[in-house]
């Protein structure tokens, strides 16, 4: 990481250390001109490679431009595989966001895929991380020990009945909340406050809390759903997307002068 990305990463662990309220975009569209124009009034960056055609060549011009922007950039990986998560970290992200996780052999075996041994079993291949070989390795292994975020995401029913062990895993900064496919995963798609939906987020939360890990949570642009989780525990939240905002704000401009 080159100094202003640490401290971009450092200025948001300290604002959740200090139980500031976190808040950002999902970018999901090609062009880094739009991270650019959303982050400074973000306080992190997901860019989200799940849902989105971002490919690894397009994410490094988003990435350069959190940098520019000094936020943190957050990266929402495919999945769990080492293959996938592995080039992302390469890429010289602030940190990963992994979804889908289903129980702890899998969220031990993402986390352990983000740490260098002997704490996990990354392999050894950084670019910009290390300023292309200007940077020592002493430092750099350092930092990214010390400024990795590293989160997984709880978002079925599977994981949630696992969730003591998972939040224990030693390298683990956060878990993130996914309302609408934990709701799938209680046969209650889009019904995220069902009580059996806001049940299990509940058990993530307080869980998390235990083992004194921060709490993520991803949703569209809902304005009165993110303060009633940040209210109950969560402290950084996702909320909405670029084209998101892009359509809200087109469509109540327009209907205005209609």
């Amino acid at each position: 990481m080159a100094e202003n990305e640490v401290s971009a990463i450092r200025a948001f662990r300290d604002r959740l250390a200090s139980h500031g309220r976190c808040i950002g975009p999902s970018i999901t569209c090609a062009d880094p001109a739009l991270t650019e124009a959303i982050a400074p009034v973000a306080d992190f960056l997901w860019i989200d490679t799940e849902h989105s055609p971002i490919s690894i060549e397009t994410l490094s011009g988003h990435l350069l431009a959190a940098r520019a922007c000094e936020r943190a950039a957050l990266v929402r990986v495919e999945s769990s595989a080492s293959g996938t998560i592995k080039r992302i970290l390469d890429a010289g992200v602030d940190g990963i966001i992994v979804p889908q996780i289903r129980g702890y052999d899998e969220a031990a075996g993402a986390v352990a895929d983000c740490r260098y041994p002997p704490l996990g079993r990354r392999g050894f291949g950084p670019r910009r991380g290390m300023d292309y070989g200007r940077k020592a390795l002493s430092d750099y292994l350092a930092e990214a020990e010390r400024d990795l975020f590293v989160a997984l995401m709880v978002e079925h029913v599977d994981a949630v009945a696992e969730i003591e062990a998972i939040v224990a895993i030693p390298g683990l900064d956060s878990v993130v909340v996914g309302p609408m496919d934990l709701s799938a995963s209680l046969g209650r798609l889009g019904e995220v406050e069902h009580p059996s939906v806001v049940e299990a987020i509940e058990t993530i939360i307080a869980a998390a809390r235990r083992n004194n890990l921060h709490v993520g949570m991803g949703m569209g642009a809902n304005r009165d759903f993110a303060a009633h989780w940040l209210e109950r525990g969560v402290d950084w939240v996702q909320l909405g997307c670029d084209f998101e905002y892009l359509v809200q704000g087109v469509s109540r401009l327009f209907a205005s002068l209609r």
